[in-house]
């Protein structure tokens, strides 16, 4: 049973790893930002309430996103596993996510933080080419994701759940290193 959370900051290859890692696993690949869209587009309750935050330019409040995880997760293709991608985001969201966990009987999951030095992260979005992306911009970024997320990393490391992967080398030594890490 492989449940998965990703950590790591903007640019480390998160989504690309999880993607990949959930196709040969044959696991959903649940991302804040698809459970978002799709519930829009599926114009669900919660879809309904983030619109209206989004149209204001807000953002989603914690307490819908963890509504839209916790629904997300209640559904019956996960429980043979799952890679949560971008959630939780704080040690508020974990302690959340904790308790749900428990609720829904899917103990167990490891938490794999791929570390990439900020250096190699802002040259990688700045090849990307988004028009939003100044080095500038990036390094907020990656200064809000330090701030919010690295208690993260010691909130998992106490736990005995963290695995750390170094996301500084090719995709596929990224990949064959994760593979090693969870054990699969």
């Amino acid at each position: 049973m492989t449940r998965l959370i990703f950590l790591g900051p903007p640019g480390a290859g998160k989504g690309t790893q999880a993607k990949s890692l959930a196709d040969n696993l044959n696991i959903p690949h649940i991302s804040t930002g698809d459970i978002l869209r799709q519930a829009l587009k599926d114009q669900t309750t919660l879809g309904i309430k983030a619109q209206g935050y989004m149209d204001r330019g807000e953002l989603v409040p914690d307490k819908l996103v963890e509504d839209m995880v916790a629904e997300r997760l209640g559904q019956p293709d996960t429980n043979s596993g799952w890679i949560l991608d971008g959630f939780p985001r704080t040690v508020s969201q974990a302690d959340f996510l904790n308790k749900l966990l428990q609720k829904l009987e899917q103990g167990g999951e490891k938490v794999v933080n791929l570390e990439v030095p900020d250096d190699v992260v802002v040259a990688r979005l700045l090849e990307r080419g988004r028009k939003d992306d100044t080095e500038e911009v990036i390094r907020r970024r990656l200064e809000v994701y330090r701030t919010e997320t690295a208690p993260l990393i010691d909130y998992y490391r106490k736990r005995k759940q963290l695995l750390s992967v170094n996301g500084n080398q090719s995709p596929e030594e990224v990949t064959t290193e994760l593979e090693t890490a969870i054990g699969s």
